[in-house]
C-alpha cells in the first residue's frame, strides 16, 4: 500500500479510501498509481468507493518532485491515469470534501461521480501563481463548467466557495453544515446502495459513450442500449 493512502475492505459494498498525508494532503505518484489500480480492478463485492481526507484539507494538489523531463512525464502520467480510472471504473465514486481542494485536488473531487462538500470548503487552481497553465486540469474542466468558467478559474487562481462550486458543477451538493458532512455522505451512499451495481455501471458507460456523439447518435445509442437491457432483464 502506498504511504499516505488507506483502502478499507468492502463493508456492505462500500470501500473507504483515505488520503492521510498531513495538513496539505499532497498526492504522490505512488498514491495515484495505487488508487488507479484499485479503481481499474476493484474487489468483486465492491460497489461504492468513498474518497475522504484525514486532516483539515481534502487535497491541496500534488507533490512536485520531478527533476528531469522523463521524471516529469512519469509524474504527470500518474495523474492522467488516475483521472482515466475515475472516469472508467465500474465503482460509484463519492468524494467527501472538507477544507481546501486545490489544483489536482479539485479534479480528484470533481471527477468522482458524486462530490459532497462541507459548507466551509474552498476550491481553487493555484498553478497560475507559479507561472503555469494547468494543462491536465484544462483537459477536463471545460467539459464540466464550460470554457468561460474554466478560463476564469484557472487564469485568476481565485478561491470559490462550496456553494459556488456546486452552482457551476464542480461538486454535486453541499452538506447542510460542516458537522453534517459525514452523515450526508452516508445518506447518499445508502441511497445508491439500494440500487444495482450493474445498472450504475451501465449508466456510467452510457454517459462516457455519449460525450463525443451528436444528439442523434446519442438517441440511436440509447435505443439500442435500452432494447438490449430490456431483453437481458426479461431473459
Amino acid at each position: 500500500m502506498a504511504e499516505g493512502l488507506r483502502l478499507s475492505q468492502p463493508d456492505d459494498g462500500v470501500v473507504r479510501a483515505t488520503i492521510d498525508r498531513g495538513e496539505e494532503n499532497l498526492l504522490t505518484g505512488q498514491i495515484c498509481d495505487e488508487l488507479a489500480a484499485f479503481l481499474r480492478e476493484p474487489p468483486s463485492d465492491a460497489h461504492v468507493l468513498v474518497l475522504a481526507p484525514r486532516g483539515p484539507n481534502f487535497c491541496l494538489g500534488r507533490e512536485r518532485r520531478a527533476k528531469t523531463v522523463a521524471q516529469l512525464r512519469e509524474e504527470v502520467g500518474a495523474l492522467v491515469a488516475l483521472n482515466r480510472a475515475l472516469r472508467t471504473t465500474r465503482l460509484v465514486t463519492v468524494a467527501q470534501v472538507t477544507g481546501g481542494a486545490a489544483g489536482y485536488g479539485v479534479g480528484l473531487a470533481a471527477l468522482c461521480d458524486v462530490a459532497v462538500a462541507a459548507p466551509s470548503a474552498r476550491f481553487w487552481f493555484p498553478e497560475v501563481d507559479i507561472g503555469l497553465a494547468p494543462a491536465v486540469v484544462l483537459a477536463w474542466l471545460p467539459r464540466l463548467v464550460g470554457s468561460k468558467q474554466a478560463f476564469l478559474l484557472t487564469a485568476s487562481g481565485r478561491k470559490i466557495s462550496a456553494v459556488q462550486a456546486a452552482e457551476i458543477g464542480l461538486v454535486t451538493m453541499v452538506a447542510p453544515a460542516d458537522d453534517a458532512l459525514e452523515q450526508t455522505v452516508r445518506d447518499e451512499v445508502a441511497a445508491l446502495r439500494k440500487h444495482s451495481s450493474r445498472v450504475h455501471g451501465e449508466i456510467k458507460a452510457f454517459l462516457r459513450a455519449g460525450e463525443d456523439l451528436s444528439e442523434d447518435q446519442t438517441y440511436d445509442l440509447a435505443v439500442e442500449k435500452l432494447i438490449l437491457a430490456s431483453v437481458e432483464r426479461t431473459a
